[in-house]
């Protein structure tokens, strides 16, 4: 291990909480309470769907309950990548026909430019930034993959992308032995911690009622049950994302998948020269275990990737500390990419867990025989989806209570979108330590040159995560 890593904050949430501050608690839940919407889970879905809620219906009585504090999870910990990704498109076109799809996929472009809209109309300064998502081949595998990528899209009507060649790229950023990239406009770079502070103020500003220290422990019909007393209310939505694990009766209903980032020390102007990225864009890689990236407001370099993906029995972690390992290896990545920079400190890391489905697709549900609803899965895409997720579960609560109709947000592939749960253990565990050590393997292959298409052995892997 380097000595960097010595001197590296490893854990205390994440970095962006160590910029801006832990926030003040707010009070726990005193006693049984009534609402009309009781939303489990403090996050960018539980926020955005009060938020749209209560802008909707104003008299609804909306109350959160979130069992450490607002963003606390992934909404505190992810890469600040707002952009139009969201998990399961490809099954959405077979089950449902491509031009279902497609009205997923421009629903998305139009949630990188709702949340611009939000956050300037609420005074969110949470440094917003849309440059775009550019996404970096570096070895003949990995271009052949994204030039398939870039065709996909196109045929999903994102015209308005761009496909570059080795010198184009350079122009934009000088990543070592890129050999192309692609670059979308549908795309921004924000910080995750001020987005989610600047969200649950605005939230309770409305008049939603927002409790912290308060874990859900159980919810049932028209009950969401907590240590300090139950609230009941006819719509209960459950908002948990990585965390949904730890409700009674959901162990095997999403994976709590692993992500884990570094930040680095402020570069300097010459530092920044020699690598370019002026456009701010966010920054992605073809890898099968892929990396992800952003140029801070602040001057540094944030970068995440898989690390260790599971822990046994969907275990969480508290604080978001990391593995030396893996942190030893996100700086080779970073390293890697940018020459330039071997000597640059790494100062912070940190790590977070993301939903995976058993198919990997994103979904919005409300159940109108219990009043029971839920949206995630979003598989590392959350940041925009949970916008769109949030919309959407308004207009479902909207039309069940008759207070509106079917929208078309209500009519999109993924509403309603049943899929089985995932495998007991040690079956899930063996299948996700099998399926990134075989991609891990595949990416191995591609760097080395043995394989100058996508390796068979990331077909495999595709096939044991249930991809495809």
């Amino acid at each position: 291990m380097s000595s960097s890593a010595n001197r590296v904050v490893n854990g205390g949430i994440s970095y962006w909480y160590a910029d801006d501050g832990l926030p003040a608690v707010r009070e726990p839940l005193a006693s049984d309470a009534s609402a009309d919407v009781v939303i489990v889970g403090g996050g960018y879905t539980g926020l955005w769907t009060a938020y749209y809620l209560k802008k909707a219906a104003p008299f609804l009585r909306i109350t959160v309950l979130e069992r450490k504090f607002c963003g606390f999870g992934a909404s505190g910990r992810n890469g600040g990548w707002l952009y139009n990704g969201i998990a399961g498109r490809d099954r959405y076109a077979k089950l449902h026909g491509h031009e279902a799809a497609v009205r997923l996929q421009r629903a998305m472009n139009g949630t990188v430019g709702e949340v611009a809209r939000v956050v300037a109309e609420e005074g969110v300064d949470c440094d917003l930034h849309q440059g775009g998502v550019l996404e970096v081949a570096r070895t003949p595998a990995q271009l052949a993959r994204l030039r398939a990528f870039h065709e996909h899209e196109l045929s999903y009507g994102e015209k308005d992308r761009e496909l570059y060649g080795a010198r184009e790229t350079a122009e934009r950023i000088r990543i070592a032995d890129a050999v192309g990239s692609a670059w979308t406009p549908h795309g921004a770079r924000l910080h995750p911690v001020k987005l989610v502070k600047g969200l649950a103020a605005a939230v309770e500003a409305l008049g939603v009622t927002i409790h912290e220290s308060t874990p859900v422990t159980e919810i049932r019909p028209r009950h969401a049950v907590t240590p300090y007393g139950t609230v009941r209310a006819p719509y209960v939505l459950r908002c948990t994302e990585g965390f949904t694990a730890d409700l009674k009766g959901q162990r095997r209903t999403w994976l709590p998948m692993n992500s884990s980032m570094i930040a680095t020390e402020p570069l300097t102007d010459a530092q920044w020269a020699a690598i370019g990225w002026d456009g701010l864009e966010t920054l992605g890689d073809m890898a099968h275990v892929y990396m992800y990236a952003q140029r801070t407001a602040d001057g540094r370099i944030a970068l995440g990737g898989r690390g260790v993906p599971y822990r046994f029995g969907s275990r969480t972690d508290s604080d978001g500390r990391t593995q030396g390992a893996t942190v030893e290896a996100l700086r080779r990545i970073l390293t890697d990419f940018f020459p330039a920079l071997a000597g640059v400190r790494v100062e912070y890391a940190w790590s977070g867990v993301l939903g995976v489905p058993r198919d990997w697709c994103a979904t919005v549900t409300l159940d109108r025989s219990t009043g029971l609803g839920w949206a995630g899965g979003y598989v590392g895409s959350g940041v925009a989806t949970t916008n769109l997720a949030g919309r959407t579960l308004c207009d479902l609560v909207q039309q069940d209570s008759g207070q509106g109709g079917p929208t078309e947000l209500t009519g999109l592939p993924w509403v309603g979108h049943k899929v089985r749960r995932w495998e007991p253990e040690p079956l899930r565990w063996l299948g996700v330590q099998g399926m990134y050590a075989t991609y891990r393997a595949a990416d191995r292959r591609e760097g080395a040159g043995f394989d100058v298409r996508s390796s068979r052995l990331a077909r495999v892997a595709d096939r044991v995560a249930g991809r495809h």
